[in-house]
């Protein structure tokens, strides 16, 4: 859906942008977002399919139950990972149902219920735990997606591009180094970047809880090097050793834990 520039809307000078990201099933709260600011932002992972906080939340847990998903938390954790997917491949064998079909038919009942929930205007673009072919059935008028694409809101510039890259957790939109680099250069020199992960940072891709290091972007540091955005915004890890910082005159801001605290992160200018 085409975006309308905010200033052709009648906004005010001094214009407030709530962003969220790492929504993961939290419709309640997203619903009143936008509250206060003249737009949403929201940078992805709408799915919720396993909460490592609440083992009994997410697809998973429905389909299998707390106690295979305490397993396979505890698998994960450890970066077992190929413990994990053959576990999780006895659960789905044993399903009696194609597992595709079992997790599209979830997918769609959350994507109704977020999106229903998304206040106008959105403007939002995919993480890694998304299916973005089926955004198109669900994001309706007033929010308009974004992925390699620009888009003017108050008189700023911003850019957005959504996905992670490969892990070996192979979530669903994970695409390759060089399909990233290419979306970046699509979006060019922009006022605020935003994207679902961050740039490749020790402090700003740890994540306390999970004890691990997420899948950052050398590409994206690159970017915030040579173009300086006034702002990187981004999700993706929910616990960071840091959620703010600096890279040169980029603020890079850490909006990722809205499933758990229900508050955006306001930018005003």
């Amino acid at each position: 859906m085409a975006a309308t520039p905010l200033r052709d809307q009648g906004v005010r000078p001094g214009t407030r942008v709530h962003v969220v990201s790492d929504v993961h099933g939290n419709a309640r709260d997203l619903a009143r977002a936008r509250e206060g600011a003249d737009a949403l932002i929201c940078l992805g992972d709408l799915v919720l399919f396993l909460d490592y906080a609440d083992h009994a939340r997410g697809i998973f847990p429905e389909l299998f139950g707390k106690e295979n998903a305490d397993r396979v938390v505890e698998l994960r954790t450890a970066r077992r990972f190929e413990e994990a997917r053959e576990f999780q491949a006895g659960l789905w064998a044993a399903a009696g149902e194609d597992r595709s079909v079992l997790i599209e038919r979830a997918v769609r009942r959350q994507y109704a219920e977020m999106f229903a929930a998304m206040p106008a205007p959105t403007y939002a673009t995919y993480g890694n735990v998304d299916i973005p072919r089926l955004w198109p059935e669900y994001a309706r008028e007033g929010t308009t997606v974004l992925d390699g694409q620009r888009v003017e809101i108050g008189g700023w510039t911003f850019g957005f591009v959504g996905g992670g890259l490969r892990t070996p957790m192979r979530t669903p939109f994970e695409i390759s180094d060089e399909e990233y680099e290419a979306k970046l250069a699509a979006v060019g020199e922009v006022d605020v970047l935003c994207t679902h992960i961050p740039p490749e940072v020790p402090d700003l891709v740890y994540d306390t809880v999970a004890r691990r290091f997420e899948r950052g972007s050398r590409a994206l540091l690159d970017v915030i090097r040579r173009t300086r955005p006034r702002y990187s915004l981004f999700g993706h890890v929910h616990q960071p050793l840091r959620r703010r910082m600096r890279i040169g005159s980029t603020e890079c801001v850490n909006v990722g834990h809205f499933a758990s605290t229900g508050r955006p992160w306001a930018l005003e200018f």
